[in-house]
């Protein structure tokens, strides 16, 4: 017999996101309840409302007001037709990539979404080019045409396999051209979509108002009318509006002390449910060859001799992220642990020989920077630790800076910075998505990195395979360059938190393969 009480005594219970599928029910309802609008929180707010600009987290809300060629319907794996009706490449070779529109689709001020619509997009992408921004993920494309208003058509100057993926980004978000300018990047806090909601009002830094979209037409099947999303600078003031029922559902940004206080069952986290899943988001240190000290290859080399994942990971997250040696996460194919491989444990005396061949006996002065809104609360604490690791060593003088996101963002891609801190959630779940973004001349680090090998023939060999199993011999390869090179550091691998109100129901549903939250999916329970 089913035993409702026994089930609603699971709060605050930490599970995989498939065993609270199989569990009690306390996340899964067919019919919402329509009790007024869901409020999330989250505290990674947008940088920009124009996707033209953003190769960054403003996705999240992107996902949901705006609309792609491709996507992911709940339990999809590789992306399926949302704005178009079917997709595939039409040649042997995967350079020449077709798409037929949905009949009839409308942005939300009543302008069509044609094929032209889609083509301006696309080539407005590439005509604004913003440094670090979404052009980088179109690298292999050539053209695009619109022989007739339904009809689209991508031509690639080389095989890639991982186009689909790319058009499933919300990088590749349609606008539409009589609201977005075609050489430079819309103004204002209003939007032009076609996406599940409309955004009905926005204040930045602050609040995203989403009502329903009604000339919506998609996969897309809404739970729920209305979505508020509230930004928060900080977890522990997040934590506390869920706990007095101010928001209804946190996501991005709980804080390593929250999560460990919610699984800990207090009886004031009692009407909390934590949801644990597998994160592919990483955190990673960049080395700007711009300064003359982060230039050097030993002194990079140095840094990753020194560096104590496991420490960060502990003292700092307690434990609720893994230490990572590569920048291509665990459970992708093609993961490796590079940097343990080469240089192990920390060890400040290896790391004084790799300078002293290099002919630095002094302590290296380097200027570390970090957001101080965009990963979480322990962010500081983070670099703090990596400071005094650093530090202790003998080896370095470390100073410390940070700013807001969106001042941070316009730092590094002016490369301001000497080295600075990273976070990452992937675009697409592929091992591709962890290296290409951030080699060659243009990427999403607005930092060069030139890396021939890698661009010029690992990447290219391994796009031209469609069963993504069969490159892992490429990746291992690329990460044996990135190892060496020691531009980019990896640190840690995140994990996936959501911690929601009692009556909410779906949020086991609301993550895309990307980790992107789809907010259709929330809603609230029925009665019993």
């Amino acid at each position: 017999m089913f035993n409702r009480n026994r089930c609603l005594r699971r709060v605050a219970a930490i599970a995989s996101i498939s065993s609270l599928l199989a569990g009690c029910g306390v996340l899964s309802s067919d019919t919402p309840e329509d009790e007024g609008p869901i409020v999330l929180g989250t505290t990674s707010a947008p940088s920009t409302l124009d996707p033209a600009a953003s190769w960054d987290s403003s996705w999240e809300l992107f996902r949901n007001i705006y609309q792609t060629l491709l996507s992911y319907p709940t339990g999809a794996s590789t992306p399926q037709p949302d704005a178009a009706e079917t997709c595939g490449f039409s040649d042997a070779s995967n350079q020449v990539y077709r798409c037929e529109l949905r009949e009839g689709l409308k942005f939300s001020n009543g302008d069509a979404l044609d094929a032209q619509a889609v083509k301006y997009s696309f080539d407005r992408i590439r005509k604004i080019n913003v440094n670090g921004g979404p052009a980088g993920l179109l690298g292999s494309l050539e053209r695009v045409q619109a022989p007739n208003d339904r009809e689209v058509i991508f031509h690639l100057n080389k095989p890639d396999s991982t186009f689909p993926f790319v058009l499933a980004t919300p990088a590749m978000s349609i606008v539409s051209p009589q609201a977005y300018p075609e050489n430079s990047l819309r103004k204002g806090s209003d939007v032009v979509g076609s996406g599940p909601y409309t955004l009905d009002s926005y204040s930045d830094g602050k609040e995203a108002v989403l009502v329903r979209n009604g000339s919506y037409k998609g996969f897309a099947e809404r739970r729920n009318d209305a979505v508020t999303v509230r930004y928060f600078q900080d977890s522990v003031t997040m934590v506390k509006a869920l706990r007095d029922e101010k928001i209804d559902v946190t996501y991005r940004g709980l804080a390593a002390g929250d999560v460990v206080e919610l699984q800990s069952k207090t009886s004031k986290d009692e009407e909390i449910q934590l949801v644990e899943g597998t994160g592919t988001d990483i955190n990673y240190l960049v080395f700007n060859p711009k300064d003359p000290w982060a230039d050097k290859k030993a002194v990079r080399q140095a840094i990753a001799q020194v560096v104590d994942r496991a420490a960060i990971a502990h003292k700092v997250y307690k434990d609720t992220v893994d230490p990572l040696y590569s920048m291509v996460p665990k459970g992708l194919t093609g993961h490796t642990t590079g940097f343990f491989d080469d240089y192990g444990d920390p060890d400040v005396a290896k790391a004084r020989k790799i300078l002293t061949e290099a002919g630095i006996d002094q302590r290296v002065p380097l200027t570390f920077w970090y957001t101080s809104d965009r990963y979480g609360s322990e962010t500081a604490g983070e670099f703090k630790e990596l400071e005094r690791q650093l530090e202790a060593s003998g080896l370095f003088t470390i100073s410390l800076k940070s700013r807001p996101w969106k001042t941070y963002v316009e730092g590094y891609q002016k490369g301001e910075y000497p080295v600075f801190g990273r976070g990452w959630f992937p675009d697409f779940p592929d091992a591709e998505n962890f290296i290409a973004p951030f080699v060659g001349e243009q990427n999403a680090l607005g930092t060069p990195y030139s890396a021939p090998k890698i661009t010029g023939d690992l990447l290219p060999r391994s796009r031209r395979e469609s069963d993504r199993a069969n490159v892992e011999k490429e990746f291992e390869e690329a990460q044996r360059i990135l190892v060496d090179d020691a531009r980019l550091l990896p640190l840690w691998q995140g994990r996936q938190y959501v911690a929601a109100s009692r009556d909410i129901s779906g949020a086991e549903r609301a993550l895309d393969p990307s980790t992107i939250m789809m907010l259709w999916e929330l809603h609230r329970k029925t009665a019993w």
